[in-house]
């Protein structure tokens, strides 16, 4: 059935119209206005929103190729479907109207279509809070002294990375994406891990560091070779070179993790000044630091973001997850007592963002939500943003039939209740400070529709 009326969604975010317009012109808009658990990828961002096209990748080989026209700055501009044989079934045109109200700006997406409108109504209100939220953050970080630099990146196309990298470009900061293979453009060039070339940070004023092998597996010889060798010896070769390098980078941020506190430290409340534990995990993340470092000992801010379990339907535990709640076939693991430090993708993002820009973070920071929750409540939450029941716990033999003792006791039945002391030190606002609307936000389960 073809609409005969426009599909309407509107908002108001506390930024002039010239601002959100601007934003939607640099490069990561289309990303980050994606909703997470949509199975589409950028294939390629419009170079204008006056005549350029974005084009999304789609299940089953399709192409979203979305033409822009109609641009006005700073009032409007269209995108419309233009790729067969999606355009021959589904009409698809989009206008995107800002207007001033006072000192804020009111977004309003008018959208001609035969796409069922309960079809939509989730990734429109997932589309305005995101950029509401990501505004607001980027105005905050302003206000406190970021300024647009020239970022290098490592793990640019992981799930950390393939979140920050739009967000910081979107912000106004270049994004250099260091890559193994062929650089394609001017904004990446070619690293090797073991031996970086001499001038791979040229005018870099920041490194944020992601790369390295997955922790996810069965804890083989051959798997804890895989996990350390990836971490240490390119931290260390990396952080080398930022520190030697004259016209480089002043400030170097490492991934970390919070298994550096060990497998199981009962009820004990864990911050950035607590012991390390035991255990493989605890180890390699003490050497990974440890080799960020080499960059403080040359004069470098250095910090190592020990992040915690990161909540997206794109990867992680989530991912994983997702599709036994969904079906109802989730539930708790073992006695549901283990304590699970998470955090949201977007706070993620946040931390990072201003471990650029914030002098006051230096050494070790937890990037976790201040309200650690037990793995029952993890289960009892994630069943009901689903609205599905959780009474099937997981029994202790499966995970160690999958990932071995050792790999099972450190990864699914750790038991860490970690607190960002550091990050609540500098007055940081989390976007998600509890589960539920963080798993609202990011599910497209969200209550309350946008006006």
């Amino acid at each position: 059935m073809t609409s005969t009326k426009p599909l309407v969604w509107s908002s108001v975010v506390g930024l002039p119209r010239s601002d959100v317009f601007a934003w939607h012109e640099r490069p990561g808009a289309v990303a980050r206005l994606t909703p997470p658990w949509l199975p589409v990828r950028i294939v390629r961002e419009a170079t204008s929103l006056a005549d350029g096209e974005a084009v999304l990748g789609m299940p089953g080989g399709l192409r979203w190729v979305a033409r822009h026209s109609g641009c006005v700055p700073p009032s409007r501009f269209v995108d419309e479907l233009v790729s067969a044989p999606l355009r021959w079934g589904i009409r698809w045109r989009h206008t995107h109207e800002f207007h001033d109200e006072g000192a804020r700006t009111r977004i309003t997406d008018r959208v001609e279509t035969t796409v069922p409108a309960t079809l939509l109504r989730a990734m429109f209100a997932y589309r305005h809070r995101q950029l509401g939220m990501d505004l607001a953050a980027q105005a905050t970080a302003r206000n406190c002294g970021d300024r647009p630099m020239v970022v290098a990146m490592t793990g640019s196309r992981g799930l950390v990375g393939s979140a920050l990298a739009p967000f910081l470009t979107t912000a106004g900061h270049r994004v250099v994406r260091l890559v193994r293979g062929r650089p394609h453009g001017p904004d990446e060039r070619r690293w090797d891990p073991d031996a970086p070339a001499d001038d791979l940070l040229h005018g870099v004023d920041a490194v944020i560091h992601l790369a390295g092998a997955s922790i996810a597996g069965r804890f083989t010889d051959a798997h804890r070779g895989a996990v350390r060798g990836s971490r240490i010896g390119p931290t260390r070769a990396l952080a080398d070179l930022a520190g030697r390098t004259a016209d480089g980078p002043r400030v170097f941020v490492s991934a970390s993790a919070i298994g550096y506190y060990g497998a199981d430290r009962g009820d004990e409340v864990l911050d950035e000044t607590s012991a390390r534990g035991d255990g493989f995990l605890a180890d390699v993340v003490a050497d990974w630091e440890e080799a960020a470092d080499v960059a403080a000992r040359a004069g470098l801010r250095v910090v190592t973001v020990r992040t915690g379990l990161v909540q997206s339907p794109r990867g992680g535990t989530l991912r994983l997850f997702r599709p036994l709640f969904a079906a109802g076939l989730g539930g708790r693991l073992g006695d549901g007592r283990a304590w699970q430090s998470w955090i949201g993708i977007d706070d993620l993002v946040d931390v990072y963002h201003r471990a650029l820009y914030d002098g006051r973070l230096s050494g070790p920071v937890n990037a976790v939500a201040p309200g650690a929750v037990r793995n029952d409540a993890y289960a009892t939450t994630l069943a009901g943003v689903l609205r599905r029941p959780a009474l099937l716990p997981v029994p202790s033999l499966g995970p160690r039939l999958l990932l071995g003792p050792d790999g099972a006791r450190e990864l699914a039945e750790a038991s860490q209740r970690v607190s960002p002391a550091a990050l609540l030190a500098t007055g940081h606002r989390f976007r998600h400070p509890t589960l539920g609307p963080a798993l609202r936000h990011l599910l497209g389960r969200e209550r309350a529709p946008v006006g």
